[in-house]
C-alpha cells in the first residue's frame, strides 16, 4: 500500500484520532508516547545532553517503525487474517515506548517483525473462495514453466531465485478488451469511494479482474486527510483521466492497452492524454521490460501484475516474492513486459470468483471483458 509521507513520532493530531477510533488503548499509548517526548524535548537537558538526544532519537526511530508495523498489521487483517495476537503485541511496544524504553521496544518490535513475516508467509497459502489451501498443497503444485494458454490457472514456477506458487488468468487480446474502472467519477483527494473487486468485474460485464494502483487506505494512520485517494495517473473506461494537473508520481511507468497490445511507457510523463486506446494506468514497479526483469528488489510477499506476450494478457499473483523475484517469474513463464500493481491488503484476483482476495475495497481496478 502506499505510505504517503515518513512519519516520526510528532503524529499529526488527525494520525492519533484515527488511531484512536480504531482502538482505545492503543490510542492512550501513542498519546502517552507523544505527549513525554514533547515535554522532554522541551527541557533543556534535551538540547545538552547528548546522551539523551541520542535516547529520543532512538525512541523516534522506533516509533516510526511502529507505524510501519501497524500498516503491515492493518493489511494482514485486511486479508482476513486473525491478528489479535500480533495486536497484542503491538500494545506492549507502544506501552514500552511510552515509558521511553527504547531498548525493550525495540526487542518487541524485533519479534513481532518476525511473527508479522510468518503470517504474510502464510498468505502463499492462497486464500480463495474455496477455502484456504495448506502449505503441503501447495508444496504438491505441479511445476510448470509456461504460461497458461487461456483460462484461470494455479502452478508453481521454478526459476533461479527459487520455486514460486503463480496464480494466474490469460486471455487473448484480439478477443479482450482490458479496461480501468474507477468509483470515482474523476480526481478525488480524500473520502473517495471505494468498491470490491467484483463489484467493478460485474458492472463493468467483466469475466477477469486484479486490483489496480496503490492507493491510501482508511485503515492506514498515515492515510488521515486522503483516504482513498492515489495520485498516479490513469484513464478509466469512460475516458476520464485521472490526476493529469496533480500527477505527483509522473516518474513511475506506465502500460496502455489498445488492440491486441499492450505500450509501455518509462514513465507516465512521457505519456500525452489519448483517449483513443482502452485502457492507462500508472503504477510501479515495472516487473519485465523486454523480456527482461528489472532488478528491483524488495521483501518477500504477495506481488500482483498485469503483463503480455504478444496478444495475450495476463493478470495474476506471484506468491511470497520479492520484485526481483515475480520478475524471474514472469521471465520464465515467457512474459515480455509486465507491471507491477498494488498490494498487501488490496490484493485481489477474479476469475469466476475470488482466486485471491476480496481484501479491503479499491478505489480503481483492472478488468477484462469480451470483445
Amino acid at each position: 500500500m502506499l505510505a504517503g509521507s515518513v512519519y516520526y513520532l510528532n503524529f499529526s493530531q488527525n494520525t492519533i484520532k484515527d488511531l484512536g477510533n480504531k482502538n482505545t488503548s492503543l490510542y492512550k499509548q501513542l498519546k502517552t508516547v507523544d505527549f513525554e517526548l514533547k515535554e522532554l524535548k522541551n527541557q533543556d537537558q534535551y538540547k545538552i545532553n547528548e546522551g539523551l538526544k541520542k535516547d529520543i532519537k532512538n525512541t523516534e526511530t522506533a516509533c516510526k517503525d511502529s507505524l510501519g508495523i501497524y500498516n503491515r498489521i492493518t493489511d494482514l487483517r485486511a486479508q482476513s487474517v486473525k491478528t489479535a495476537d500480533l495486536d497484542k503485541q503491538f500494545a506492549k511496544v507502544l506501552d514500552n515506548l511510552s515509558k521511553l524504553n527504547y531498548t525493550s521496544a525495540s526487542a518487541d518490535l524485533k519479534t513481532l517483525t518476525v511473527d508479522i513475516v510468518k503470517q504474510e508467509e502464510s498468505l502463499k497459502a492462497i486464500a480463495g473462495s474455496v477455502g484456504q489451501q495448506t502449505t503441503q498443497q501447495l508444496a504438491n503444485v505441479p511445476i510448470n514453466n509456461s504460461a497458461p494458454g487461456s483460462g484461470y490457472s494455479q502452478q508453481k514456477v521454478s526459476t533461479g531465485n527459487g520455486d514460486f506458487i503463480v496464480s494466474v488468468a490469460a486471455a487473448d487480446l484480439n478477443s479482450t478488451r482490458v479496461i480501468v474502472d474507477t468509483a470515482s467519477d474523476g480526481d478525488c483527494r480524500d473520502n473517495c469511494p471505494a468498491l470490491p473487486l467484483a463489484t467493478y468485474v460485474s458492472r463493468s460485464g467483466g469475466f477477469a479482474g486484479i486490483n489496480g494502483s496503490y492507493f491510501c487506505p482508511p485503515d492506514y494512520p498515515s492515510c488521515a486527510g486522503k483516504i482513498n485517494s492515489f495520485d498516479t495517473l490513469l484513464m478509466n473506461k469512460n475516458k476520464v483521466y485521472f490526476n493529469s494537473s496533480n500527477n505527483v508520481y509522473s516518474n513511475v511507468p506506465l502500460v496502455y492497452f489498445t488492440g491486441n497490445t499492450m505500450g509501455v511507457r518509462g514513465r507516465s510523463s512521457d505519456w500525452g492524454r489519448d483517449t483513443g486506446v482502452d485502457s492507462v494506468i500508472a503504477m510501479q514497479v515495472l516487473l519485465v521490460s523486454g523480456g527482461s526483469p528489472t532488478g528491483a528488489d524488495g521483501g518477500k510477499a504477495a506481488r500482483t501484475f498485469i503483463g503480455t506476450k504478444s496478444s495475450m494478457v495476463y493478470i495474476g499473483i506471484v506468491y511470497g516474492a520479492s520484485f526481483s523475484d515475480a520478475g524471474a517469474v514472469l521471465k520464465t513463464m515467457g512474459i515480455e513486459n509486465a507491471l507491477g500493481l498494488d498490494q498487501g491488503g488490496s490484493t485481489a484476483l477474479w476469475y469466476g470468483g475470488y482466486k485471491a482476495g476480496p481484501g479491503r475495497n479499491i478505489p480503481n481496478a483492472i478488468v477484462l471483458v469480451r470483445k
